[in-house]
């Protein structure tokens, strides 16, 4: 099992970032957040960067409550070839991640591994429900206690990567969840969960209502024009409560191209395979077994994709990944 001590032993000593996937959930930015306190006790320093949005009210409230300092990738100066990479809750050739030019790259992840990349060093565990109580879990192997704020941010993602302990939870989800329960900022973690909606929101979910189409037992759901990539999947959760529904397709038309939201039934099918299969040759797509997202990148000479587009490369992949 990976620790903290080998992640120590690949870090070069040259300047360091730490990279969220492009429109960073609670589980992205506390993982970081709690990476870069753990590197402070070691005088390393790093900067959290990320390409893309923050556009969700309780995200963003998480960051300023807890002074996560938290930097979009053009604030700053070029990140140059050496200068060391470590993604959390991302991986390399994803499509929700900007790729940069260091040659110098470590990976710690929850994802399953749908292409190959390699790094320097990476700890991946796909088995895990939230990437925070990997981090967590260095904190105890070292030895170290997390500050109350560092608690309380690694608290909120596995609370939030796990749908509240009912999703992809793991041994290890458990146990951090337990360890940190009583040291963070409970009052503050539950402001932030029902600090959520906004007005805006609800113009996404009705026409997320509006659109939904039920083929078999899948469900396709069109949100409208860029919406925001958090609340693409909340809808999908969202619609997968549908007594009719075990596969929820929830997609929105943005400027770079059609992103999905994918959940399924758990032990029925499977959202990572599913996303992956469909979007085979026409974007990237992955994720775990019960939720999955993807992007159709519009291309140059493109014809228009349209919503029965979607619906045939779904049902498509699933009647190949589950013959009748």
């Amino acid at each position: 099992m990976a620790d903290f001590k080998d992640i120590l032993k690949n870090i070069s000593g040259n300047k360091i970032y730490i990279q969220t996937h492009n429109f960073p959930d609670p589980d992205a930015i506390s993982s970081a957040f709690g990476l870069q306190r753990l590197l402070q006790y070691e005088n390393i320093e790093a900067k959290i960067i990320y390409t893309g949005e923050i556009d969700r009210l309780s995200t963003i409230s998480m960051i300023k409550k807890l002074n996560i300092d938290i930097h979009r990738i053009d604030s700053l100066p070029e990140i140059l070839k050496d200068d060391e990479i470590i993604l959390v809750d991302a991986q390399r050739g994803n499509s929700n991640i900007t790729d940069t030019c260091s040659d110098r790259v470590l990976c710690i992840d929850h994802h399953r591994i749908f292409g190959q990349s390699q790094y320097g060093y990476s700890d991946i565990r796909p088995d895990v429900g939230a990437c925070a109580s990997i981090i967590a879990e260095y904190y105890k192997e070292a030895g170290i206690a997390p500050d109350p704020d560092v608690c309380t941010a690694l608290l909120y993602g596995i609370k939030i990567d796990t749908a509240n302990l009912t999703r992809s939870v793991s041994k290890l989800d458990l146990d951090m969840f337990y360890d940190l329960y009583y040291k963070a900022d409970l009052e503050l973690i539950s402001k932030l969960e029902t600090s959520t909606l906004q007005l805006s929101d609800l113009h996404a979910y009705a026409n997320a209502i509006n659109s939904i189409k039920v083929i078999d037992t899948t469900s396709f759901a069109n949100t409208g024009h860029n919406c925001p990539e958090a609340l693409i999947a909340t809808i999908s959760d969202f619609m997968l409560d549908i007594s009719e529904v075990s596969i929820s397709i929830v997609y929105s038309y943005k400027k770079e191209g059609i992103r999905l939201s994918v959940r399924c039934d758990r032990g029925i099918y499977d959202a990572g395979l599913i996303t992956n299969e469909a979007l085979k040759g026409i974007g990237k797509g992955g994720g775990h077994a019960v939720m999955a997202g993807g992007l159709i990148p519009f291309r140059e000479g493109m014809s228009e994709i349209k919503s029965e587009d979607v619906e045939r490369y779904f049902l498509n992949a699933i009647r190949r990944l589950y013959p009748v």
